[in-house]
């Protein structure tokens, strides 16, 4: 069985690959975009499965049928279930939840087995699954604007490193080794940043991590982590939350 994997965080791809790997199927490639799955999927032979992010770094999956006549069938991967399941009842095989299930994707491939057959193609109504989609898809920050003097900056999530609190108040430390002060609280974030991006460490710490560079076992089974650039105190992921931690990496 030809399998691709279309996913624009790549610690999530790595993962739903490995999976894969332990139900002995080994994916022809993960894609990461829009764009690279259009050009890729323009210049080979489709495969028999596809697992689908519905939204990806430059845009929603279904962008990808407005460019190419997809002939895969499908399973849709997504952490929101709001639209996963009008788009799994929209001729898609079936959905999977972030973080996904061993036992459920075992279950999802089990039965794109069972319904495998060389004359049931999918067809889309692409009108129709942007419809369901757009309205009930999760916004995440995607900038935070802070003040310097008189000046406002726009700062992008991508050039985050970590979030922190100090002296009762929030910074965000940036990947030109620069801090600065904003309004939100660290709890205030919590459901305002990409979770497969960012994670709260500590009470005090929330890490990007694109921005990590060691991991360090340390004292009483914590870890310690070290940044590509933020060094003005050690960052500490907490007793209690290293297994979700090291969860997160997978």
């Amino acid at each position: 069985m030809e399998v691709v994997i279309i996913e624009d965080e790549k610690p999530a791809a790595r993962r739903l690959g490995r999976m894969l790997n332990e139900l002995g199927i080994e994916p022809l490639i993960m894609l990461h975009s829009v764009e690279e799955a259009v050009n890729w999927f323009s210049a080979n032979e489709h495969p028999d499965l596809l697992f689908l992010d519905i939204q990806l770094s430059d845009g929603l999956s279904f962008e990808i049928f407005e460019e190419v006549e997809v002939k895969s069938a499908i399973i849709f991967t997504t952490a929101y279930d709001e639209y996963a399941l009008k788009a799994f009842k929209l001729n898609s095989i079936d959905y999977l939840l972030k973080p996904i299930d061993s036992d459920e994707l075992e279950n999802a491939v089990a039965k794109f087995k069972k319904l495998q057959t060389n004359d049931s193609p999918q067809n889309f109504d692409l009108e129709q699954l942007k419809l369901l989609v757009a309205p009930s898809q999760k916004n995440y920050k995607k900038r935070f604007t802070v003040k310097i003097g008189q000046h406002l900056k726009m700062i992008s999530v991508d050039a985050i490193e970590c979030f922190y609190s100090e002296n009762k108040a929030t910074h965000i430390h940036t990947i030109d080794n620069r801090s600065y002060l904003i309004e939100a609280t660290l709890d205030q974030l919590d459901n305002k940043l990409q979770p497969e991006t960012f994670f709260r460490v500590s009470r005090k710490f929330v890490v990007n991590v694109n921005a990590i560079k060691d991991i360090i076992a340390y004292s009483n089974s914590r870890l310690k982590l070290q940044l590509q650039t933020y060094n003005e105190s050690d960052i500490i992921v907490s007793r209690e939350r290293v297994k979700d931690f090291k969860n997160w990496l997978e």
